[in-house]
């Protein structure tokens, strides 16, 4: 019997477009001989199925299965498409525990964890997890800019805590640029991350679990053209990544040892991107994404074609570890 997948893309983000992309190559990799794929979207006004005509069936959120032609399908495994929320931080995950269906991307606290940054960060530190120096504001918290910087220096960057993808994000070289940059981050959350500006090789971890075991993939050095590795960077082909990274045997086995342990430290399932920054030629870490995006051109896919794992195998991967 071919198994009935729901692949869920879109949300309630900025990435919504990134994320329809990337649950469109997912929809049209699976193998049809052993998956019935069914693309759903979900937005904030409506979850809904829909088929290769793009006509569109509402999906029944009591027991998330949908009726096309007098017939209620119930889905056996929700492959996990949705960058940022409500796919990335947690909700969907819990969502489907509480409903008994298998999906691909890992658990409802790792989710929520890593979705945000400085929560992430303070758990992993214990661990010996080099990170950035760092400063954290609240929504109406008093600003002491002389504060920040004495913590973090300058160049320094601002960031929304709980947003993917380089939404809310500023480099800011001066003091007098610091005041807008937060106002651009609390934009997007109503809590930001201020860090130092570590100079160094940035690079791209995935790690994945593949057939029961934790796989380390090859490394992607990101160059980007632009000032740091922003949405243009990451999206619009304003970087080079390179698959794999230009990193000395010492480094490649530093960054592969630190990646695997924040990935077990964690209990993560499924995919992960964690990227680092060398500094003194250490890896300090800077994120880690769960649902990373997996167009072509994106970095998982490419980093494990870069390990011989097609996104035929990758996806089937996925699912298949779900199931188990």
């Amino acid at each position: 019997m071919k198994k009935n997948i729901a692949i869920i893309m879109g949300g309630y983000s900025s990435e919504y477009q990134i994320s329809l992309k990337s649950g469109n190559v997912v929809y049209d990799t699976l193998d049809s001989l052993k998956y019935n794929p069914y693309r759903i979207h979900i937005f904030k006004d409506k979850w809904v199925y829909v088929d290769a005509n793009d006509a569109e069936y509402p999906i029944d959120k009591n027991d998330f299965s949908v009726i096309v032609n007098n017939s209620k399908i119930i889905f056996d495994c929700v492959f996990n498409a949705i960058h940022g929320s409500p796919g990335e931080d947690g909700f969907m995950q819990a969502y489907f525990k509480l409903l008994n269906i298998p999906q691909t991307s890992c658990d409802m606290y790792q989710a929520s964890l890593t979705f945000n940054k400085r929560d992430c960060l303070s758990v992993l530190k214990p661990y010996g997890i080099k990170t950035a120096e760092s400063y954290y504001l609240n929504l109406g918290d008093d600003i002491n800019e002389d504060e920040i910087i004495t913590k973090v220096g300058l160049p320094c960057f601002v960031k929304a805590n709980k947003a993917g993808s380089s939404f809310g994000v500023t480099k800011v070289h001066k003091k007098e640029d610091l005041n807008n940059a937060i106002n651009v981050a609390f934009k997007e959350d109503d809590e930001i991350i201020i860090e130092s500006f570590l100079d160094g090789t940035e690079v791209s971890v995935g790690v994945i679990t593949y057939k029961g075991k934790t796989k380390v993939l090859p490394i992607t050095e990101i160059v980007s053209e632009n000032d740091f590795f922003d949405y243009e960077a990451k999206y619009l082909g304003k970087s080079q990544e390179i698959t794999p990274a230009r990193l000395t045997k010492e480094q490649e086995n530093k960054v592969n040892s630190v990646a695997k342990k924040v990935y077990e430290v964690l209990k993560m399932k499924g995919f992960s991107r964690s990227e680092f920054i060398f500094k003194d030629g250490e890896p300090h870490l800077l994120e880690m994404n769960t649902v990373p995006g997996l167009t072509r051109e994106s970095i998982l896919p490419q980093q494990a074609a870069a390990a011989g794992i097609s996104m035929s195998e990758l996806f089937d991967n996925a699912i298949e570890e779900a199931l188990k």
